[in-house]
């Protein structure tokens, strides 16, 4: 049977065993496998080119960081320079930036640059330039880009034409490219200068045909754009019922996704502008409120529109004395300004019943008045009121009065004096007449009308309905 030393040698198993004891010590528990003492050749090879690469492209962000420093130092240094020192760093191709992470901050820093020397035609002019680099890049990050872009546009003053003429550019180059999610996006921007420009009819057209489009496509979010456009635009053109149905609709669906918080506040904001249209006040309040603080929270600048509307909404309520509560509020008084100094001197004029001064505030504040349409309309109707309420307090104990010192006791100018008692006495709110050729204003009494002539008629009412029901208890029994 073998040598001596060959019955102490130990058998080795065959390799089937050998496999299989190898997989039972790796899954008993307790035991670890043995560390591995050497990598792969490919694998040492492929860690080493990812460290190249990471190496790599730390190497090219301090670069593009350098560079764009560099640009940043020559706009105060050499301001004609810094345009082509940011266009280097833009259409720079041997540095590696495949996300184009910081030729975005480029193209960025490049238009707020613009903005500052207030050079709109040179953002324009850009977005054509960059049209060749923005075909390689990935679609949302055109997007961006180009919308972006757009907004820098829109920081620059007296540029409402040039973005109009931006945007249409941008959608032809969107059909071309067929870049449909782009070309949405920018024509609800167009619709918005539209309305901005006051081209209603234009803004309409727009908007319907977006609508067909992006309802197909079911994009929420751009179906609540849309909606809250179409709801200005009819607001614009005194259409309530349509601006209210565009409205609900915008409401619905931004009920179906997460709305971004200001788009949300936005949608507040027009439920309490048509809500004070219909003269509730105090639901009014209540949206611009909730408006007022969502805009606050995120610094937005229409911050400040739905504190103006909130003050609206107590002065129309005849509740100006709380109005000095939100104006010194700690959120009211960051946004001390002209408009809301003019709110507040109606609110004293309100609370003093003084029509002259509440004229005097209308023609100081002016321009603050006037520029807002919502705040003038209804400051309109509080006019109207208060100088009626004035003219029927004056004439309570005249039978026969001038008309000139009505106008006298009012402190207003004799014709809007007769032209405001004329129309009383068409619209029935004074049971009077005027004598031009004297120059007097005749009040009659009003005449007491018994209550026997209605209670007569309610009683021949009564008897009627028993004599038909009595007539067809008869019909029932024959």
């Amino acid at each position: 049977f073998g040598s001596s030393s060959e019955a102490r040698a130990p058998r080795c198993p065959p390799p089937f065993l050998r496999s299989a004891a190898a997989a039972a010590a790796a899954a008993a528990p307790g035991r670890r496998r043995p560390p591995q003492e050497a990598m792969d050749v490919d694998q040492v090879g492929d860690a080493m080119e990812v460290d190249q690469m990471g190496a790599a492209a730390v190497a090219d962000a301090k670069v593009f960081n350098d560079l764009l420093e560099k640009a940043k130092d020559l706009e105060t240094k050499a301001a004609d320079k810094a345009p082509q020192a940011y266009k280097d760093i833009i259409f720079n191709k041997d540095l590696e930036d495949p996300n184009a992470k910081f030729r975005e901050q480029a193209i960025y820093a490049l238009g707020d640059f613009f903005v500052k020397q207030k050079k709109a035609g040179e953002i324009s002019a850009l977005t054509k330039e960059l049209r060749p680099m923005l075909a390689d890049l990935p679609k949302a990050k055109t997007a961006k880009i180009v919308r972006m872009l757009i907004d820098i546009l829109a920081k620059t003053p007296d540029s409402m034409y040039l973005q109009i003429d931006m945007c249409k550019d941008c959608i032809e180059w969107c059909k071309g490219e067929k870049r449909t999610f782009l070309r949405q996006r920018v024509e609800t921007r167009l619709a918005g200068l539209y309305l901005q420009d006051l081209k209603y009819a234009q803004a309409i057209e727009m908007l319907e045909k977006l609508l067909v489009e992006v309802k197909k496509l079911d994009d929420k979010l751009l179906l609540v754009e849309i909606h809250l456009l179409e709801c200005r635009t009819h607001y614009a053109v005194k259409n309530l019922p349509k601006s209210k149905a565009a409205l609900t609709a915008a409401k619905t669906n931004a009920n179906a996704i997460h709305c971004p918080p200001l788009l949300q506040a936005e949608i507040d904001l027009w439920s309490g502008i048509l809500a004070a249209r219909e003269k509730d006040y105090r639901t009014s309040f209540s949206y611009f409120y909730e408006a007022f603080e969502a805009f606050n929270a995120a610094e937005n600048e229409k911050a400040k529109t739905a504190l103006k509307y909130q003050l609206l909404s107590k002065i129309m309520q005849n509740r100006a004395a709380e109005t000095s509560t939100i104006i010194n509020s700690k959120s009211g008084l960051k946004y001390a300004s002209p408009e809301i100094d003019a709110m507040a001197a109606i609110a004293t004029a309100l609370q003093d019943r003084a029509l002259k001064q509440f004229e005097e505030v209308r023609t100081k504040y002016k321009q603050q008045i006037d520029e807002d349409p919502i705040i003038h309309f209804h400051l309109e109707d509080l006019n109207e009121t208060l100088l009626e309420q004035n003219i029927l307090r004056i004439l309570e104990p005249f039978v026969r009065v001038e008309i000139e010192h009505v106008a006298e006791l009012m402190e207003l100018p004799l014709p809007r004096t007769q032209a405001k008692l004329s129309e009383m006495i068409l619209d029935e709110k004074l049971n009077g007449t005027l004598d031009q050729g004297v120059g007097v204003l005749i009040v009659y009494e009003q005449e007491q009308v018994r209550s026997t002539y209605d209670n007569a008629l309610k009683t021949i009412k009564n008897t009627s309905e028993v004599l038909d029901t009595l007539y067809g208890m008869a019909k029932q029994v024959a």
